[in-house]
C-alpha cells in the first residue's frame, strides 16, 4: 500500500536569532477551536490525508484483528460487567451506580434510606441514544440538596465545552435555561434556589464564576467572580463543613482563594490569602476552623490552622517533613485522615481530634500499594469510613472500618469474572542511578514465570510531567501483557512528585531534560538487569508522556522495539509559541516561555520532538491522535509522523490513527476504550512476534 505522504509549504520561522524551516506547518488552521466543535471545518486536505493515515495503520495492522477482537473480549473479561458501587448515604436517600452487561455507560441509582424501593434517576446509554450522538462525554452528575433536581454537563464531540442542563427528577423535565461553553462542573446552593458554574472564555480557559438561578430561561446569570490573568483557571466548591463556599483560582505552580457564607443573599467572595509565585494553598473549613495545604516554608507542604479568615493566626498543625509530601484532609467530627507520599508510595493517618493523638492506618502486608479513603454517609458524625487499597496485583479491596474500635467489614472486592490468582505475579520496587546520581524508583509487574535472562519484551510506561504521579494500582487489562511474558515496569521520573515538589521541580522548565534521562536510564537499568536486553523495551507514554517518548526515540532509538504514543505533545515549541491556544500560557510554569525568554526557547528548542527528527532509524512506532483534543491539538501528531515519513531511514512500522469523534482521553463508552487498548496491545504483540 501506498505510503501516505502530506504536502509540504515551506514556512521559515525564526525566534531569539534562530531560523528554522517547518514544512507542515500549513496544517494549523487559525479557526482551531471551531474546528474542535464542528468538524466539518476541517481543511479538506488535512482530512485527506488523515484518512489516509488511517487506512495505511488498518493495511498494515490486518493480521492483527483476529488478536484484536481476541484481547476485546479477554480484557472485557476480567471486568464485572454487572457491577454496582458502594452506597454513600446523603440526608434521606442513598446513592450509588451501577453498570450492566450491555451498557456502556453507568446508571445512578438511589433509595429512600429504610426502604427498599429503587429509582433510576439517570441512564448513560439511554440519554446517548436519545440524542443519537456518537460521541457522549459526562462531566458532573450532582443531585440538588433537596433531591428534588438532577444536575448534568455533557460534551458531545470530545472538545471538553460542557453544557449544563437541569431537570426535575420526578417529571423528567428540563426546569432551568440550558447553559453552554462551561468547564462542566455543578455545584447547586445549600438551599437550591441557584447553581454555580465556570464559565469558559474565547481560548477556552475558565476564569469566570457565575450563579445561575434555577427557574430562569431569560435573564443573564449573574457574575460571581472574574479572574484577570489569563493563566489562571478558576473552580468554585463547598466547605466540608458546609458553611462556605470557596472560589480557587491557579495555574500549575501558585493558587488564590476566597470565600463566601453560604447564605450571603448576593455572594461578595473575600480573598483569603493573596497570591505569591510560586506558593500553592487550599483553605477549609471544618469545626469552627480553618486548615490551610500549603507549600509555603514548606517544600513538600504542611497543614496549618487558623480560628479565623477575617483575623488569621496560622499555627502548625501538619509540620512539613523533607521528600514527604503532605496532602489534604478528610473530616469527620471526631477524626482527621490525611495522606503522605513518599519514594512513590502513599500512606494514611488518621488523627482523633479530642485526644490529638494520630497513626498510621495500615491494612496490607505487601510492600507496594496504594490506599484510598471515602467517606461512608454525608453525616459527618461517624466514627466509619471506607478504607480502600489495591496493587499491581491485587485487585481493590474496599473495607467498612470504624475508626474508634478499629474493626474492618470487607465490603467491596474487585471482581476479576476470568479468574485471577495474585500469586502468579510478582511485583518489585527497585531503584536506580540517573545521570546525575539522584535515586529514581521503578516498579516493575511481571508473571512469575517470566525468566530474568535478557529474553523478555518490556513495556516502559512514564509520564513525568505537572505533578503528576504515577500510582502502583491494579490494572486488569495489562495482565493481557504480562501473561504473554513481556515484563510492565513504570518509571516514576523527575517531573511527578513520587518524591515530593521538588521531584517535580527537578523535571521542569528549565530541568526538563532530568524527566528525558531517567527514563533513558530507567530502560538501561532493566537492560543492566537482565529484564530485557537492548531492542526489546516498548516505550509507552500518552499526551505529556508523548512528549517524553517523542524525546527518547530521538534520543536512544536502539533501546527500543517500539513506541506507543497517544495523544503525544511532540510539536511543543509551536504550541509555547503560540499564546492563543487553551493551556499555553498557564504552563509558563511548567514548560517555560519561548516567545518571550531566549533562554526558554533555546532549552525547549533543544529537545523538542519535532524539531529534532534525526536521519536515522528509528523504531516501530504507533501514534494515535483525535481530532477534537483541545489540550493536544491532532496538529502536533500529523506533523510529527509527516517529518518522521520523511527522515526515517529504516523499514519499520510508523503508524497513525486519528480519532475522528474524540477528545483528549479517546472514545466515549466501556467498549469503545477496550478497542483502543486491545488496539495498542495488538501493535505491541505483532511487533514482539507473539501473534
Amino acid at each position: 500500500m501506498k505510503i501516505p505522504q502530506l504536502s509540504k509549504k515551506k514556512e521559515i520561522k525564526s525566534y531569539h536569532n534562530t531560523t528554522w524551516e517547518d514544512n507542515y506547518s500549513w496544517i494549523h488552521q487559525e479557526n482551531i477551536l471551531e474546528v474542535l466543535k464542528d468538524k466539518n471545518k476541517l481543511n479538506p486536505e488535512v482530512k485527506k490525508y488523515l484518512d489516509e493515515e488511517n487506512l495505511f495503520t488498518e493495511y498494515h495492522l490486518k493480521d492483527t484483528r483476529i488478536l484484536q477482537k481476541k484481547l476485546f473480549e479477554e480484557i472485557k473479561g476480567r471486568i464485572k460487567l454487572d457491577d454496582e458501587s458502594l452506597p454513600y448515604k446523603d440526608h434521606t436517600y442513598q446513592y450509588w451506580n451501577k453498570t450492566t452487561k450491555v451498557g456502556n455507560y453507568s446508571i445512578k441509582l438511589r433509595k429512600k434510606i429504610n426502604s427498599d424501593i429503587i429509582e433510576e434517576i439517570w441512564n448513560g446509554d439511554k440519554e446517548k441514544k436519545l440524542l443519537g450522538v456518537e460521541y457522549f462525554g459526562i462531566g458532573s452528575l450532582e443531585v440538588s440538596n433537596n433531591d428534588k433536581y438532577l444536575g448534568y454537563s455533557l460534551d458531545l464531540k470530545g472538545s471538553e465545552y460542557y453544557t449544563i442542563y437541569i431537570r426535575e427528577i420526578k417529571t423528567n423535565k428540563i426546569i432551568t435555561k440550558k447553559i453552554s461553553d462551561t468547564s462542566g462542573s455543578i455545584t447547586f446552593s445549600l438551599d437550591d434556589n441557584y447553581f454555580f458554574y465556570s464559565k469558559l472564555d474565547e481560548n477556552h480557559r475558565a476564569r469566570e464564576i457565575y450563579r445561575h438561578e434555577i427557574g430562569n430561561f431569560e435573564k443573564d446569570d449573574e457574575l460571581i467572580f472574574k479572574e484577570k490573568s489569563e493563566a489562571f483557571t478558576v473552580s468554585i466548591g463547598l466547605s466540608a463543613d458546609e458553611k462556605y463556599y470557596f472560589i480557587s483560582t491557579s495555574d500549575h505552580n501558585t493558587s488564590e482563594q476566597y470565600y463566601f457564607n453560604v447564605d450571603e443573599k448576593k455572594p461578595l467572595p473575600k480573598l483569603i490569602l493573596e497570591r505569591e509565585k510560586g506558593i500553592l494553598y487550599s483553605v477549609n473549613s471544618w469545626n469552627n476552623r480553618f486548615y490551610n495545604h500549603t507549600n509555603k516554608k514548606a517544600e513538600d507542604f504542611k497543614i496549618d490552622v487558623s480560628d479565623s479568615l477575617e483575623f488569621q493566626d496560622w499555627k502548625p498543625f501538619i509540620s512539613p517533613k523533607e521528600e514527604v509530601l503532605i496532602g489534604g484532609c478528610t473530616f469527620l467530627k471526631n477524626w482527621i485522615i490525611r495522606s503522605e507520599t513518599s519514594n512513590a508510595l502513599d500512606k494514611l493517618f488518621v488523627k482523633n481530634i479530642l485526644t490529638g493523638k494520630e497513626e498510621e492506618l495500615i491494612f496490607s502486608d505487601e510492600n507496594v500499594y496504594i490506599p484510598s479513603v471515602s467517606l461512608v454517609q454525608r453525616d459527618k458524625n461517624t466514627d466509619e469510613i471506607y478504607l480502600g487499597y489495591a496493587s499491581p496485583k491485587t485487585p481493590s479491596r474496599t473495607y467498612l472500618y470504624n475508626l474508634s474500635s478499629k474493626s474492618k467489614k470487607l465490603v467491596k472486592e474487585q471482581e476479576i469474572p476470568s479468574g485471577h490468582n495474585p500469586d502468579n505475579y510478582i511485583v518489585e520496587r527497585v531503584e536506580f542511578e540517573s545521570h546525575d546520581g539522584r535515586t529514581v524508583p521503578l516498579t516493575i509487574t511481571r508473571h512469575k514465570k517470566t525468566k530474568i535472562d535478557g529474553n523478555a519484551n518490556l513495556l516502559l510506561y512514564g509520564y513525568g510531567s505537572y505533578g503528576n504521579s504515577i500510582s502502583p494500582g491494579f490494572s486488569s487489562t495489562k495482565l493481557s501483557l504480562i501473561d504473554r511474558d513481556i515484563i510492565l515496569a513504570t518509571v516514576h521520573t523527575r517531573g511527578g512528585m513520587e518524591k515530593g515538589m521538588r521531584w517535580w521541580k527537578e523535571g521542569k522548565l528549565t530541568n526538563k531534560k532530568n524527566t528525558f534521562e531517567d527514563y533513558i536510564h530507567a530502560a538501561k537499568y532493566l537492560i543492566n538487569k537482565n529484564y530485557t536486553s537492548k531492542g526489546k523495551i516498548i516505550g509507552m507514554g500518552g499526551s505529556a508522556g508523548g512528549l517524553l517518548m517523542g524525546v527518547v526515540v530521538n534520543q536512544a532509538p536502539d533501546l527500543f522495539l517500539g513506541i506507543i504514543m497517544a495523544v503525544p505533545f511532540v510539536d511543543c515549541l509551536t504550541t509555547n509559541l503560540d499564546h492563543s491556544l487553551p493551556l499555553t500560557i498557564g504552563e509558563f510554569d511548567e514548560f517555560g516561555n519561548a516567545k518571550d525568554n531566549k533562554k526558554h526557547f533555546d532549552y525547549i528548542f533543544s529537545y523538542a520532538p519535532y524539531n529534532n527528527i534525526k536521519k536515522m532509524d528509528y523504531p516501530h512506532m504507533l501514534i494515535t491522535a483525535s481530532l477534537s483534543d483541545n489540550r493536544v491539538l491532532f496538529d502536533e501528531p500529523t506533523k510529527y509522523i509527516a517529518k518522521l515519513r520523511e527522515y526515517k531511514t529504516d523499514n519499520n512500522l510508523l503508524l497513525l490513527k486519528t480519532e475522528m469523534n474524540a477528545g483528549h482521553s479517546g472514545k466515549s463508552g466501556r467498549d469503545s476504550a477496550i478497542e483502543e487498548i486491545a488496539f495498542d496491545y495488538a501493535f505491541a504483540l505483532k511487533i514482539s512476534n507473539k501473534i
